[in-house]
């Protein structure tokens, strides 16, 4: 058995929201400041910089969490490697080298409660199994729910990698479970499109996640590429089919 004190009933900590075992805690105010960026901190706990952190609840279950993400872990916790022998270790050393993400993601089991490492960006809670599969852009992943499967996935074309700025490999999620993503920008800045056999065109590579289940391609913005040069749109990012996007427009 144990205890947290000063946790729950700290009033300089906020949960801004939970999905299944995971809880996001918001630091409404830096307090470990010195007179000389004591400005700095106040402008920027004005502006919604603020440091956040995931809190784990795990009763006989587990999550797979980014390298070097956990903070603390009490209870009946158990860390393993997620490595089944040299040939997987060699698959997420490839996988790594063209998605951006550790290569190893441990994994933790048991009984127990873990907190991970602060960070300012902004933490998003999505329910894997709400999109069938979703495809994540470079350093989103933070953690997600033994249930849920990652694999590595490519475009189905070279030109959709170069031109559209996305990378040639991306990380994707299947299964039943809750995966938590580190996005650059609050959800109240993010717009969902919900496609039912349709397009839409993006300008630029705003959007940072995808069903796994859309077409992607690079093409011109007009009918000719003549015509997309001279209203200044060019090349655009299209996504076809039947499926969500998540994008950042302001990002």
């Amino acid at each position: 058995m144990f205890e947290l004190n000063n946790f729950f009933d700290n009033k300089n900590m906020k949960a801004i929201d939970k999905l299944g075992m995971f809880t996001v805690f918001e630091h409404e105010r830096d307090l470990s400041v010195s007179p000389d960026s004591a400005v700095t901190a106040y402008f920027s706990s004005e502006m919604n910089v603020r440091r956040r952190q995931v809190y784990v609840t795990m009763q006989d279950s587990g999550c797979t969490v980014q390298a070097g993400a956990m903070q603390w872990m009490l209870g009946d916790v158990n860390m393993g490697s997620g490595i089944k022998g040299v040939g997987n270790l060699l698959g997420k050393m490839a996988a790594s080298a063209v998605t951006k993400e550790s290569a190893v993601k441990p994994e933790y089991s048991g009984t127990g409660v873990m907190m991970l490492e602060p960070t300012y960006r902004h933490l998003l809670l999505v329910d894997v199994s709400e999109w069938g599969s979703i495809v994540l852009d470079d350093g989103l992943f933070l953690a997600c729910e033994s249930t849920v499967q990652q694999k590595v996935v490519a475009r189905s074309n070279v030109s959709s990698a170069v031109l559209g700025k996305e990378g040639l490999f991306n990380l994707s999620l299947t299964g039943n479970g809750i995966a938590v993503l580190e996005s650059p920008v609050p959800k109240a800045e993010l717009i969902e499109f919900e496609l039912k056999n349709d397009v839409i065109k993006i300008d630029g590579n705003m959007a940072i996640a995808w069903s796994g289940s859309l077409e992607f391609t690079v093409e011109k913005a007009g009918k000719s590429l003549l015509g997309s040069a001279a209203s200044g749109e060019g090349l655009v990012n299209v996504y076809r089919g039947s499926g969500k996007i998540l994008m950042a427009p302001t990002a």
